[in-house]
């Protein structure tokens, strides 16, 4: 049997966020977009709400809410504005690797005290020069005695100056391509550790993403995640994860932008009608409406499918893929449906059209997620 419909606790949840994004997001979007400031005060807000950090198992203090929960959660903040919401949710990509790989005590440690107090993570893979091509990182970790000793730069972290500890992954054995990575999670505050400036994004501007070195940064070894060698396959497993919400997040950020259309070509009239009584509008709006309903599907299908312990890697390289691909082009239209008012700061959109690329290169740009898509189907046929 197929049942489309929502449980009672996700109608709750979906409400809840979608009553904080009303609240709270959307009548602040555009003052953290202009100021580029770190939103604080709403992610703290979020946190108390019970927005943040749900999916952490109840044994650590979550809620232990699944990926398909997650998912519908992450449509509704995105709706409001994705720079906010990706800075409350990078907790999540932070903290994926810790529930696919971390044992009991890494679990105690690492996500516990993230239920305890409003703190943060960070994901840190990308190097300036190793972006989706993960095995070209230069980041190594040498074991000496009961410590590893990190030396590296990783880019485009987000939460980077505001993160508690770090997920990051290094060689250990550079001779070994992919086998030689290996994943720890770090101490923010650990000596070595130098954050860069903030960088000055198109989009999503209050977004914390910076550069960070480290620099003979000092990691125990009880912080290894997995064991030296599995790093890459913890943060590829850890994708399975975090895509589907990732591209729940585009799907939001396209429904704000369809739903902006509507209400402006209902109003706006040019030779004596609104312009949605015009098929060229209309047709814009059809368009953006199914791509939407099939962006969601994909959302939740690769969500069910990791939450029934079943591998989800193709379906949520086709969730995340479409979403942003959809995201781009429903805001590019919205935008275009605005005419010049929709090149002004004035109107939502122009800042929707600016968040949306990058939904296309983060967690995989959709040239990668073509490839694994493409990889699935072949390389995996053959098994």
């Amino acid at each position: 049997m197929i049942d489309f419909s929502l449980s009672e606790e996700q109608l709750e949840f979906q409400k809840l966020a979608r009553d904080f994004c009303q609240k709270e997001i959307i009548p602040n979007a555009a003052h953290y977009d202009e100021t580029c400031e770190y939103p604080r005060p709403i992610v703290e807000k979020a946190f108390e709400t019970g927005l943040i950090n749900n999916h952490i198992p109840e044994e650590y203090g979550g809620l232990g809410l699944s990926v398909l929960d997650g998912s519908i959660i992450s449509e509704e903040l995105a709706y409001g504005c994705t720079g906010i919401s990706t800075a409350m949710e990078a907790n999540m990509l932070a903290e994926c690797p810790v529930l696919v790989a971390g044992n009991d005590e890494q679990k105690k440690s690492f996500l516990g005290r993230m239920t305890e107090a409003p703190l943060l993570a960070a994901y840190a893979v990308t190097e300036p020069d190793a972006g989706s091509d993960v095995q070209g990182l230069r980041t190594t970790a040498k074991k000496v005695g009961d410590e590893y000793i990190i030396n590296g730069n990783k880019m485009w972290i987000t939460n980077a100056s505001v993160a508690n500890w770090y997920f990051v992954v290094a060689y250990t054995d550079p001779g070994a391509g992919f086998k030689g990575m290996s994943a720890f999670l770090v101490e923010a505050d650990s000596e070595g550790i130098q954050v860069g400036k903030k960088e000055m994004n198109m989009g999503q501007r209050c977004s914390d993403t910076r550069g960070i070195t480290f620099e003979n940064v000092k990691v125990p070894a009880k912080n290894l995640l997995g064991g030296e060698g599995q790093g890459f396959k913890i943060a590829m497993a850890a994708f399975d994860l975090s895509r589907p919400m990732v591209a729940a997040g585009a799907v939001g950020l396209a429904r704000r932008a369809m739903e902006e259309s509507i209400q402006y070509a209902s109003q706006r009239k040019t030779f004596g009608v609104p312009i949605a009584s015009h098929q060229a509008i209309s047709f814009m709006i059809a368009d953006m409406a199914k791509d939407i309903e099939a962006a969601r599907m994909l959302v939740w299908q690769a969500s069910w499918q990791i939450d029934q312990g079943i591998r989800n890697t193709k379906l949520a390289a086709m969730a995340k893929c479409f979403a942003a691909d959809t995201a781009m082009r429903v805001a590019t239209d919205a935008v275009q449906i605005h005419g010049g008012n929709g090149y002004s700061k004035e109107y939502p959109v122009e800042k929707l059209m600016r968040d949306a690329k990058i939904f296309q290169i983060y967690e995989g740009t959709s040239q990668i997620q073509r490839l694994i898509i493409a990889k699935e189907i072949f390389e995996r046929k053959k098994k």
